[in-house]
């Protein structure tokens, strides 16, 4: 059974998704960072790292929500950046945040669904997601889709949570995650079900070698796993 941020309404995964992320996206980013400690920008900086070396010029960043990932690879020097995501709220942060810093002739935000990508075969040399496959109505038609619109031997960086396995941060994370993060989320952004969702989607998502396998089923080569910060997330590497 998915896991659906409002479990009384009787929208699609997808629409609740969008309409969550609408409520929250004045506060996210001031979310994000407070609960992580900062530590997602770090991990974004990472991602992006791992890129340098082939040395992209068009960008697809998928579920691109406020555009810190985007904004971020503007680091590789592209010529052209695409954020795509389904909420109009967190588009409009973005484009907010891409206009104050004069970058609006290169990253282009816009409303968009991972699942019918409106881009020919072979459009990008990269695609980035953060924190956003485990959001996916269909996970693998969205990776499908990914890997269809990127250019042949491209590269696609997947951040995303995963679930630490050693004591004690193990039983310290789930605490944090299941206990201390929904309430603050819920005070701070005044969605009950949002932060409620986070943890839940998390607990649900094929994470490690479970991931892995879907990539290679859906034809991804050369994949490379890197766990961070003691398996709290993962960055997934692979090409077409």
């Amino acid at each position: 059974m998915a896991v659906i941020p409002y479990n009384e309404n009787a929208g699609s995964k997808k629409e609740q998704v969008a309409t969550m992320f609408n409520n929250i996206s004045k506060k996210y980013d001031f979310l994000n960072h407070f609960l992580s400690l900062g530590i997602d920008i770090l991990w974004r900086k990472k991602a992006i790292r791992m890129l340098k070396a082939s040395q992209p010029k068009v960008i697809l960043d998928m579920a691109t929500g406020t555009g810190d990932f985007a904004l971020e690879a503007m680091k590789l020097n592209p010529t052209q950046i695409i954020g795509i995501d389904i909420s109009k709220g967190m588009l409009a942060v973005g484009k907010e945040k891409v206009k104050a810093k004069g970058l609006d002739k290169i990253i282009d935000l816009q409303l968009g669904d991972s699942e019918d990508l409106k881009f020919e075969d072979n459009t990008f040399d990269a695609y980035t997601v953060g924190f956003g496959v485990r959001n996916f109505e269909n996970l693998e038609k969205g990776l499908g889709e990914m890997l269809r619109v990127l250019k042949p031997n491209g590269t696609a960086i997947i951040l995303e949570f995963s679930k630490p396995k050693a004591f004690p941060i193990k039983q310290f994370y789930n605490f944090y995650f299941n206990n201390i993060l929904p309430g603050i989320g819920k005070l701070v952004s005044k969605d009950n079900a949002a932060y409620t969702y986070l943890p839940e989607s998390v607990n649900a998502f094929p994470e490690g070698n479970d991931f892995i396998k879907i990539l290679e089923k859906l034809g991804y080569k050369n994949i490379k796993p890197t766990t961070l910060m003691f398996g709290i997330a993962s960055i997934y590497k692979a090409n077409k």
